[in-house]
């Protein structure tokens, strides 16, 4: 099975400064990555040059075997999924109607939404607990319900290739833990896609990631959760002397 994205000699700067230099990675099916980091490291920026928002400094992206750069956005919409930090809304739409905006990459310009885009997108408010809202204008929600609509309007999308950047971002603990386990759930048993996630808390990319890239002072380490979330390494990343424990479903990080 082709990798879903694949980067080749992949250099990434903001104003100037390296975010990753040189970066071969390979994200295949079924696989799943946590971007950890600290703050200012780039995860974003990074996550936005995979999706296609912004051009590398040097380098190229392939999306499923093609040149990220020569696909429709379009096309590019059909495969992956990106899910920002933050949701805002300057106009006013009912839930629903904001899930079906996941449906648009799979119609034609000027063609309505139909019954089984319907079923995709309450099926997806379903999945994330917030169908009861489906007439509320989003404007009215609270932050958690807010980034609940974004995740089912992602799930409606159906994109074989999730970027998502801090995607437990105001949920409360039952609903990250929900979130997080149903994304596991999407990227195993042999499933076509693939995860890829900005995370902020250690424990949860060890809890649900196979894979980690690593921002390090301007460098990106891919690897293994296995190879790469050791107390050593992480230590030095975050500038923290961090103890690895046994928890009860994974290993935990606590600070000495």
């Amino acid at each position: 099975m082709s990798a879903l994205l694949a980067t080749r000699g992949l250099t990434v700067s903001i104003a100037g400064i390296p975010v990753c230099r040189d970066l071969d990675l390979t994200i295949s099916p079924g696989e799943r990555w946590a971007i950890l980091g600290c703050n200012g490291a780039g995860k974003t920026t990074l996550l936005h040059t995979l999706a296609g928002l912004r051009q590398p400094a040097a380098g190229t992206i392939e999306l499923d075997g093609q040149r990220l750069d020569a696909m429709s956005p379009r096309d590019v919409a059909r495969i992956r999924g990106l899910l920002p930090q933050d949701d805002s809304d300057a106009f006013g739409a009912t839930v629903l109607e904001t899930a079906l905006i996941g449906r648009h990459p799979h119609l034609s310009r000027w063609q309505w939404e139909g019954d089984n885009d319907l079923r995709i997108a309450r099926a997806a408010l379903a999945a994330l607990d917030i169908a009861h809202a489906e007439s509320r204008d989003v404007r009215t929600l609270s932050g958690g319900e807010r980034r609940r609509v974004a995740l089912a309007t992602l799930f409606a999308q159906e994109p074989r290739l999730f970027l998502l950047d801090e995607p437990s971002t105001h949920l409360d603990l039952a609903h990250q833990l929900a979130l997080l386990d149903r994304l596991t759930a999407l990227a195993g048993g042999g499933a076509e896609r693939a995860i890829v996630m900005v995370l902020h808390d250690v424990n949860l990319a060890t809890r649900f990631c196979d894979h980690v890239l690593l921002l390090d002072k301007g460098e990106a380490i891919a690897g293994t959760a296995t190879e790469l979330l050791t107390a050593e390494r992480l230590s030095r990343t975050y500038g923290v002397r961090l103890s690895k424990l046994a928890g009860p479903a994974s290993a935990v990080f606590a600070p000495e």
